[in-house]
């Protein structure tokens, strides 16, 4: 295949309001500095305590439960746009606040409203993907903002490091700045997608837990975050066990990020070619084989191997995923379907954390097997979901957004 024929596979036939949209969030990715280092900002530049500092991002945490649902909600009444440039405006903004306060209950409300707003803009990002991209290229439009996400995300975690020696504040300027460029650029660019409604267009977050399809969907995609979320909460503590430093750990988490970027352009267009939700269950298994084999895994190269597999399995959950809810929820529900899915993932945070810690004390090969168990578990349930959800997709087909 010649480069453009390569190009063209991967890159082309999606709208030009889609790459606005991919641009934006490579910008915003850039500019993602302050939460992973706000424990760090919080212990060494305001003197809190590590407990207090827990308390704090568990507020953030809390509020982040909730922000899909407001931006779900306001995705389908307000519109798309609106939605995605107020709430990341509202980032911005808060954002900044976040970095001046010093009292310590006005850096707690802060931590608050910034977890309501930060994820305000997730649910009408993917409302306007599904509005504007016809559902053979969703999947492979959802990787493409997965590869941007990952690739922006691992050069800011560089960036942000070297800044950081400069002094904390340029953080949450830098992380401010692009969430307002995201906002505006998107406001200037993107038409709204979101259809012109009626009388018959009617239902709320109950529509959606009344959806038994959607419902065993979120189901599944809890189950698993709570898996993914051991890279986060248990696998430095496991890897410190085995007597290896925070380096390698960092080793680790950066294969996570070299095989997104690598891997996903290679194969993400080949994603949507087949049933999604076979594929789907497939990545469950590859990410289960991945976090179950680590119970074998003592020395840094084995921990690396272990994560490319569950790397594998991700690219291909988040891309299949949220393409299945986008064929699943109606055009007018579409926000409010984004929000719950992602919300079933965000009360994974709350619950992987105590979970995977109770189960590294019973021993590291007891936790990664049951992290295997639950994926077993989690693909055989998304098995069971497959003609479900092949039916609703052969019968809910909708034209796309007439935008560019």
């Amino acid at each position: 295949m010649t480069a453009p024929g390569f190009l063209r596979t991967r890159l082309g036939g999606l709208p030009k309001s889609f790459w606005v949209l991919w641009t934006g969030t490579l910008v915003n990715r850039l500019g993602t500095m302050v939460l992973p280092f706000l424990a760090l900002y919080l212990t060494s530049e305001r003197g809190l305590s590590v407990a207090t500092a827990g308390t704090v991002l568990a507020l953030l945490g809390i509020g982040q439960v909730f922000s899909q649902l407001i931006g779900g909600l306001l995705a389908d009444r307000i519109g798309r746009r609106a939605t995605l440039t107020g709430g990341m405006l509202a980032t911005g903004a808060i954002m900044l606040v976040l970095g001046y306060v010093e009292r310590l209950e006005l850096i707690a409300v802060a931590a608050l409203l910034l977890g309501l707003a930060l994820d305000v803009f997730r649910p009408a990002t993917q409302s306007i993907v599904a509005d504007l991209v016809p559902g053979a290229d969703r999947t492979r439009a959802f990787g493409l903002l997965l590869w941007a996400i990952n690739l922006g995300f691992s050069i800011a975690m560089v960036l942000g490091g070297t800044l950081a020696r400069a002094g904390f504040t340029t953080l949450f300027w830098v992380d401010a700045a692009t969430c307002v460029l995201f906002g505006l650029l998107v406001w200037r660019a993107v038409p709204e997608t979101r259809g012109g409604g009626g009388p018959r267009e009617r239902g709320g977050f109950t529509v959606v837990l009344r959806d038994r399809v959607m419902a065993g969907l979120m189901l599944v995609s809890l189950v698993v975050a709570f898996v993914f979320l051991q890279s986060l909460a248990t696998l430095p503590l496991a890897m410190r066990e085995d007597g290896l430093s925070p380096a390698g750990y960092g080793l680790v988490m950066a294969v996570n990020g070299i095989v997104i970027v690598v891997v996903q352009p290679l194969v993400g267009h080949r994603l949507g070619r087949w049933d999604p939700s076979r594929v789907l269950t497939f990545g469950i298994l590859v990410t289960g084989l991945g976090f179950g084999a680590t119970a074998f895994a003592s020395t840094i190269p084995v921990y690396a191997v272990c994560a490319v597999f569950w790397t594998l399995g991700e690219i291909v959950i988040q891309s299949v995923g949220v393409a299945i809810v986008a064929e699943l929820a109606p055009p007018h529900l579409r926000g409010r379907y984004n929000g719950a899915y992602g919300t079933a993932a965000g009360l994974a945070a709350f619950v992987a954390p105590l979970g995977g810690t109770q189960l590294l004390v019973l021993g590291a090969p007891v936790l990664w097997t049951v992290c295997l168990g639950l994926c077993l578990a989690a693909a055989v349930g998304q098995l069971l979901l497959g003609n479900a959800v092949r039916r609703r997709m052969a019968t809910t087909a909708v034209p796309v957004a007439a935008v560019g």
